[in-house]
């Protein structure tokens, strides 16, 4: 059963997306808009997801491209990386805005911020389009932008809230790079 979670997790996702997002005004009602937009960035994840994994085309394009041919990254690692360091990072950026610092919030903000433009630069390094890149240029830049504009408006968008969600963005992303290149992505490249 764990095998079957493993390869189809984005489907339940999708799913638990919409639903969330269709639940978003009676979840979010009384929340702070830094707070809210925290929360919003969940399923929007999700829905980004099944642009990018359905039919696990991501994890195959990645292999062809940045892999070199070679299987770098895994269905286990993909489930990983998206399910508790995706989906379980924005879930503890959501409580720690909510209940210690609201500014920290921008942990899932700039989450969806750097993917979305690590999908731009893939774009550009491979001259075409990537799984995922619609959703990451199309939805996580602009909601990105005006969710940090909510934060400053709020007051609650000060230096460590920025370097704390710049920072985790960039470790988080930069993991999935070390563990890539420790299975052999990148080699024979410049």
């Amino acid at each position: 059963m764990f095998e079957r979670l493993i390869t189809h997790w984005v489907y339940g996702g999708a799913l638990a997306g919409l639903l969330l997002l269709m639940l978003f005004p009676l979840l979010t009602a009384g929340w702070s808009m830094p707070l809210a937009l925290t929360f919003l960035h969940l399923p929007m994840y999700m829905l980004h997801q099944y642009e990018e994994h359905d039919q696990d085309r991501f994890r195959t394009f990645f292999n062809r491209t940045v892999g070199g041919g070679k299987p770098v990254l895994s269905s286990l690692a993909v489930f990983i990386i998206n399910v508790p360091g995706v989906w379980g990072v924005i879930v503890i950026a959501t409580y720690l805005a909510a209940l210690r610092e609201p500014g920290l919030g921008l942990i899932a903000v700039y989450l969806a911020v750097v993917n979305g433009l690590v999908h731009i630069g893939h774009a550009l390094v491979f001259k075409g389009y990537n799984p995922g890149l619609a959703t990451g240029a199309g939805l996580f830049l602009p909601v990105g932008a005006y969710s940090i504009w909510q934060f400053h408006m709020a007051g609650v968008a000060g230096f460590v809230a920025h370097a704390t969600g710049i920072a985790v963005a960039v470790a988080i992303h930069a993991g999935i790079i070390v563990y890539v290149r420790s299975r052999g992505a990148f080699e024979g490249r410049a």
